[in-house]
């Protein structure tokens, strides 16, 4: 049974930590970006090191507070608020944002949790690297969160999820103790593997501190197009074609629906978009070259093969960094769009690649059974993940659907599902799909999660509620 951060476990922790650490609890530390969910409060601690992480979680493992990790605040699964149960320590990492190092030698870099995705990616590039994971909150998420969500963005399909760009972490274990993991090594096969334990835990098994952080080259040549293509399996076969001839230069392949296009004409009429007349389908594929091959080129003879195969109708290569951007623009507004339409229903998925043509027929047909939507499909299909939202017709408003949500979502997970694909791609569980982990998940894979969750955490005070349901 948890209690509640009180006055007199404040009084307590204020004899141990600094003033600076005790901060005022506002808007933005109670609610989740999409509304879902929102917290009646808590006491909120912004500790400057891990020493004091390590003191404000020993103090909650004694008294049985609960600990809820809060990096930038930009998840949209509700990981980041408690909305019930007795107040909880909001744990803020904003004040641990230090690089601590750099060795472009060894391709890392030491980040404290608490370090914003986008000075990370300038620290890298002052050094001449890369560090590839880009979203389109990069402004305001932090390391620690990116990683406790094992988050994916743009890049995948060539560098990997946050786990495959972290080496070694420091990490504040439940009892308080912390883990001295920040090893810089790519091997290093000493019995279990906390780190990857710890990423994609989601807060649930301990919290990051610091982590290093894998490096790469910045390719030579980078170039991009907007591609016009007939249909879902054009694109997958148009990814097929791109690898046959650049291999493992593909750093990027996203496909946008006409319907994000049309949101971003009605909520932003000021960003630019390739097309007069925006094609049902496109394609926005990055490529990273070495020295001596050429990006344009490259994509030039790429598009003119796929319009020989039918698989392009039209396309845009861009002749600048400027225009390069533009595109990127385009695609990483869509969800801004989106937020300002309303969606009745968003779902973060993935499915096989030789899946994706099918669930995108067959999911519009059960929606249909519920009622009348307009669909928004997008996302990074290079690597199966779609972005697959449901908002209202014109003239009406998400609140107007409120009693069919859950319907939607269990259609559209039950089809995911069919497809052996995963009902959390990328944003993961939270506390918005705990009750999908429980129904879709493979009960071995349970049983072993609530066990490891029972042996590190006994007393349950990290991020009650999130990822598995409390007992």
């Amino acid at each position: 049974m948890l209690t509640p951060a009180d006055d007199a476990f404040r009084d307590k922790l204020a004899r141990d930590l600094p003033p600076a650490t005790f901060r005022e609890a506002t808007e933005g530390y109670l609610q989740e970006p999409r509304g879902r969910y929102r917290s009646a409060g808590g006491l909120l601690l912004a500790p400057a090191t891990t020493e004091e992480v390590s003191t404000i979680v020993r103090a909650g493992a004694a008294q049985r507070v609960g600990i809820v990790p809060y990096g930038g605040g930009t998840g949209l699964v509700g990981g980041q608020v408690l909305t019930d149960g007795p107040a909880p320590v909001i744990l803020s990492l904003e004040r641990m944002s230090e690089i601590r190092q750099v060795y472009p030698s060894e391709n890392i870099l030491i980040a404290e949790a608490g370090a914003i995705l986008a000075h990370v990616q300038e620290a890298a590039r002052d050094a001449d690297r890369l560090f590839p994971l880009s979203l389109a909150s990069e402004g305001s998420a932090r390391i620690g969160g990116l990683l406790s969500t094992n988050a994916g963005g743009t890049g995948v399909l060539r560098y990997g999820n946050a786990r495959d760009l972290c080496l070694g972490l420091e990490a504040v274990l439940p009892d308080g103790s912390i883990w001295q993991g920040l090893k810089r090594l790519r091997k290093d096969n000493t019995g279990y593997d906390l780190r990857n334990l710890m990423i994609g835990a989601e807060g649930t098994l301990g919290i990051i501190t610091a982590a290093a952080l894998r490096l790469h080259p910045h390719p030579a040549g980078i170039g991009a197009a907007m591609l016009a293509v007939p249909s879902p399996q054009a694109a997958l076969d148009l990814l097929a074609l791109a690898n046959d001839r650049m291999g493992g230069g593909i750093s990027a392949f996203e496909l946008m629906h006409r319907q994000g296009f049309d949101f971003l004409t009605e909520a932003l009429p000021d960003i630019r978009q390739p097309f007069d007349t925006p094609p049902d389908w496109t394609v926005l594929i990055e490529i990273g070259l070495p020295a001596g091959l050429g990006p344009d080129s490259a994509l030039e003879g790429l598009f003119e093969t796929a319009a020989e195969s039918g698989l392009a109708t039209d396309g845009v290569i861009a002749r600048s960094e400027a225009q390069r951007k533009a595109f990127w623009q385009v695609r990483e507004s869509i969800p801004a769009a989106n937020r300002h339409i309303g969606a009745v229903s968003s779902h973060d998925i993935s499915v096989p690649l030789s899946a994706i043509p099918d669930f995108i027929a067959r999911a519009p047909r059960e929606i249909a059974k519920i009622g009348q939507f307009r669909i928004n499909c997008f996302g990074h299909v290079g690597d199966g993940n779609l972005h697959w939202n449901v908002f209202p017709m014109p003239g009406r408003r998400r609140e107007d659907h409120e009693d069919q949500r859950n319907a939607i979502k269990r259609a559209v997970h039950d089809l995911v599902d069919a497809l052996d694909g995963s009902v959390s791609a990328e944003h993961g569980v939270g506390r918005l799909k705990v009750d999908d982990l429980e129904r879709y998940g493979d009960p071995a894979k349970l049983a072993a999660m609530r066990a490891i969750k029972t042996a590190l955490d006994p007393h349950g005070i990290m991020n009650p509620g999130a990822v598995l349901a409390q007992v």
